[in-house]
Formats: C-alpha cells, structure tokens, sequence
C-alpha cells in the first residue's frame, strides 16, 4: 500500500517541528491524528523512520532517505498546483520572511505597503533574528542574509552589497573631536559588537598595513542596538550602508575617516533550501526586493 500526501506532511511536520505534539499544531489536527499517520507510514513502508524517546525524535537511516524524498514530492506538488493556479490569478498564501533585526526594521518594513498593494493575495509572515537560523525548523520560506553564507544546502541570490562607513553623531565629535588618522581611534569610544568578533574587523589598516580589529569600548549582539548608541552620541561606529544612510541624509550621523576607509561590502542575499522548490510567493518577493532594493539601499 502506497503511502499518501497527508502521511508525508505528517512526517514532515514532525521532523521540522521536533515533537508530535508541536506537529500536530502546526498541521491544525489532533497529536493522535499525526501519532496514527506515522504508525500508518512505518507499517506501509515496514520499516522504523524515527526513533521515539521520552526526549526527543531522532531519524533512522531510512528515515532520513525517506524525508529527502518527501520534501521533493510536496514540493513538486505545490509546485504543480501553483502553475495551474498562476495561469488565472496572482501568487496566493502564506509567505514567511526571516531577516536581521535592523534589516526588517530599516530596509523589508518601509517596503512592505508596496509589495502588499502589488500583490494583495500573499500574507506575509515577518520574522526577526540576530543569529542565522535553521529556515526548515522555523517554517521560514524565504531569509535575507546578510554577509557570506556557509551553508551549502542553501539557494542564494544576491540582491546587492552595501558598503561599510564608520559613523558618529555631530553631538559625539563635537565634544570628542573629529579624529584625523587611524592611530587617533585609540582615544575615542568604539561601538562593536560582543558575539560576532569578525563583525569587528573594520575597512581601515593599522600601522603595520594591516586590517584594523578594533577592541570595543562598549558592546552590543545587534547591529541595529549599535545604530542606537552611535545616535545617542555614544561612540563611533562601522556599520553598513543600509542602516546608516537614512539618519545621515538627514545629519544625524557624519562619516569618520573617509579617505581612511576601504572599500568593504556586505553581501546580501535572499536564500532558500535547495530541497525546496521556489513557490511563486518568495519568488514574488525575491523579485520585488531584487527591483526595489539596488535603487534604495543597496549598490548592485
């Protein structure tokens, strides 16, 4: 017997969401709904997929086969049934976008009116993190990355680069003074960041001509409470362009040592698992961000 499409995403849900019971409210039915589809996949397939313990749900060998071939299967059907429905009316559904914190806030919101009056049929889920996160755990559909990515079962398109200044408040050079030379840095408060040190590296050499890292005065996990300080006059800070532009257009931040700084880019990038077929919805927004970011934010 043949097992069917409810008992797939049963086993999928389970897989992505940890426990039966977290599954089951995922899927909108009841835990022993989801507990008997998985007793009806093992006896179709006589074979064990996961192993159940008081604590936690850990794959079998053919479990893990099995779930690379179920995620290719409702995706081709979502697929399937998206390309009938694309030739009648706009992308429909639930859409859920992961990205930075000070990203979603400073680039994806002020965006967001646009895109939803482009496609009113789309909901979208918007979710926030300062750390990269599992896209397949978190029911994630779409991310933006910022920087260089690692992961290999990853799809990514770049949407653009932005360029990396060192900022501070006219409040803070007035009463600190503008520093001339790199070597001047050493007297000044520096903004960086507390768990990503290599974020602390910035575009500018030190006497011996190499990349200047920098040991902050005061810390922070996210780029976007470091944008806060060097607002409130706190220190001098290295952020990139997305988050620095709108508040120095309007001269609430100036930039530090130009003619010092290197030309350093961070990527960005919209990314989905390369096991997940593209539905019309992320590619939707992915093409979006890919016309509007460049003319706003990013250089390409």
């Amino acid at each position: 017997m043949k097992s069917t499409l409810e008992e797939q995403q049963a086993f999928i849900a389970v897989v992505d969401c940890g426990s039966i019971t977290a599954a089951a409210e995922r899927l909108g039915i009841t835990v022993s709904g989801v507990s008997r589809a998985l007793n009806r996949l093992e006896r179709k397939l006589e074979t064990t997929l996961m192993r159940r313990t008081t604590r936690r749900l850990e794959l079998t060998q053919e479990g893990e086969t099995f779930l690379d071939h179920c995620r290719r299967i409702l995706n081709a059907v979502e697929a399937a049934e998206e390309s009938v429905v694309g030739h009648h009316d706009q992308p429909q559904g639930r859409l859920r976008v992961n990205a930075a914190p000070s990203f979603m806030q400073l680039v994806l919101v002020p965006l967001i009116g646009e895109f939803r009056r482009r496609y009113p049929g789309i909901t979208l889920e918007l979710d926030t993190h300062d750390r990269f996160i599992d896209l397949l755990e978190q029911r994630v559909d779409l991310a933006i990355r910022i920087g260089d990515l690692e992961d290999s079962s990853l799809h990514a398109r770049t949407l653009g680069h932005s360029p990396l200044r060192l900022v501070a408040s006219p409040a803070y050079l007035e009463r600190r003074g503008a520093p001339a030379k790199v070597a001047a840095l050493a007297d000044h408060d520096l903004l960086g960041f507390s768990q990503l040190d290599h974020l602390n590296r910035w575009p500018l050499r030190d006497a011996q001509g190499e990349p200047l890292l920098i040991t902050p005065t005061l810390s922070a996990s996210s780029g976007s409470t470091l944008l806060s300080l060097a607002l409130a006059g706190e220190g001098i800070a290295c952020l990139a362009d997305y988050m620095t532009l709108p508040p120095r257009q309007r001269g609430e931040l100036v930039e530090v040592l130009a003619t010092a700084t290197e030309l350093q880019t961070q990527r960005v990038s919209a990314v989905y698992y390369q096991q997940t077929a593209l539905t019309r919805r992320a590619r939707a927004f992915m093409d979006f961000l890919a016309e509007r970011l460049p003319t706003r934010y990013l250089d390409a």
